[in-house]
């Protein structure tokens, strides 16, 4: 799994299908958003879709 350097998603590809951004193996934690809408979580991070992210990348 690759973690999207500008918008964090989890990825098999070599380009984010979210935001077209660039990619890296280097990341930590995991996050599983199931609905944007209600999370505290998401709201905080910025993510405005359901999806699995990274907490970190770097």
């Amino acid at each position: 799994m690759k973690a999207c350097k500008n918008c964090r998603m989890l990825t098999g590809e070599n380009k984010c299908p979210n935001c077209g951004g660039p990619v890296s193996k280097n990341w930590k934690g995991y996050l599983i958003v199931l609905d944007h809408s209600k999370s505290r979580i998401a709201k905080k991070m910025g993510i405005e879709l359901n999806g699995k992210f990274a907490l970190k990348v770097g």
